[in-house]
């Protein structure tokens, strides 16, 4: 069995059979000939929305990686959700999602498909028996992720799935935070694994874009079905800009994980700072289940203040190496606020963030120099 980075660079991009080229070409083509009517070119080619090769190089590269017999890949993450919920649900079905789920997902659930008559509950997915309590007859998935957004909270995959399958729903996990060098979810028991691509797998923050990975066949090709009628697709040089950053994944998660390290060295020890979330933590309450499924523990940090939002506030923008912005997963370091950012959304719900939380998405830069940025930015949030 080939390892992961030889996965990542030859899985699905053998050299162009034509020219030798190392690089999977870029198809641009909107449109493929075909070899009479009817006569379909090997591989589905006929127009660019049902198959593109580029797209086929990258679904076959993460399917590959994550386990899974069958990779689709979408517009944006959001798109690869909707793919999903819409396959996977009917008006009158019931889902779980995390209590502290990313707010784009839980939009997408409280404000569209609920009118469609999807129900949902909300539950502590660390918590075996209150997941339990949550599943219901018409139970059709549990949704989770592990690491959570922006909380870091850390779900037992293996244990999630079988509580799912017993009552005859399916497990998805959102495996963004983790991508699959740190975790592959199918090895656990997971139905259904989802990335926005945009973030660890993509990496350079130059490309949107999202993923589905499942053993299932049926389910990959009622996925299929929908991905094409609803056109939900990326462009070829998304796909292309993606199976690029893909390649140097490992090494990149090896630095994002070595320098969110220090970081957190810095933050637990600081006055200034009230709780540190990271799963690496002994004290972290998932970090035993973390230690089992992950190979280490990421580049996302989360931190509350002391001196409440204000502090907060303060933090974000007194850093200069770590960029105020939305988004994560790229080789440079971001830093937000989520309850004003990209957890608005869940403001007023049950999943509303700690309004003194910061979230870091802890790039690949020198270490010493991330330390002293940050360090400079909580002397200005302490001292005020």
């Amino acid at each position: 069995m080939r390892g992961f980075s030889t996965n990542a660079i030859h899985a699905g991009q053998d050299p162009d059979p034509r020219t030798g080229a190392v690089i999977p070409p870029l198809h641009l083509s909107s449109t493929f000939a075909q070899d009479g009517v009817g006569g379909v070119r090997e591989g589905g080619y006929e127009y660019a929305r049902s198959a593109n090769p580029t797209r086929t190089a990258l679904q076959e590269a993460l399917a590959a990686l994550e386990g899974g017999r069958h990779g689709l890949v979408f517009g944006s993450g959001m798109g690869a959700a909707d793919v999903l919920l819409r396959t996977a649900l009917r008006p009158g079905d019931h889902m779980i999602l995390p209590h502290d789920a990313y707010g784009g997902t839980f939009r997408l659930v409280d404000k569209v498909l609920a009118h469609w008559g999807v129900e949902y509950s909300t539950v502590d997915l660390a918590d075996v028996v209150a997941l339990r309590a949550a599943l219901r007859p018409t139970t059709r998935l549990v949704w989770s992720e592990t690491p959570t957004n922006p909380l870091l909270g850390i779900a037992d995959i293996a244990m999630a799935a079988e509580e799912a399958h017993s009552a005859g729903a399916r497990l998805v996990v959102d495996n963004t935070f983790a991508s699959p060098y740190l975790q592959t979810p199918l090895a656990l028991g997971a139905d259904v694994v989802l990335h926005s691509t945009t973030k660890y797998i993509g990496g350079h923050s130059d490309v949107v874009g999202g993923a589905l990975v499942t053993d299932d066949d049926a389910l990959a090709e009622q996925l299929a079905f929908l991905q094409n009628a609803a056109g939900q697709v990326p462009g070829p040089f998304d796909n292309w800009l993606t199976l690029r950053g893909l390649k140097t994944l490992a090494v990149r998660m090896e630095r994002h994980s070595d320098n969110a390290e220090r970081i957190v060295e810095l933050l637990a020890g600081h006055p200034a700072v009230s709780d540190v979330l990271y799963p690496g933590l002994p004290e972290h309450p998932g970090h035993e289940i973390a230690e089992k499924q992950m190979r280490r523990f990421g580049g996302m940090v989360s931190f509350r203040l002391a001196g409440g939002r204000e502090a907060a506030l303060r933090v974000c923008a007194a850093t200069e190496l770590f960029t105020l912005a939305e988004s994560l997963g790229g080789v440079e370091s971001l830093i937000e606020h989520p309850g004003a950012m990209t957890h608005m959304s869940v403001a007023g719900s049950a999943l509303e963030v700690p309004d003194d939380l910061v979230r870091l998405s802890v790039g690949i830069e020198d270490v010493s120099d991330l330390v002293d940025d940050l360090r400079a930015a909580l002397e200005v949030a302490g001292a005020a």
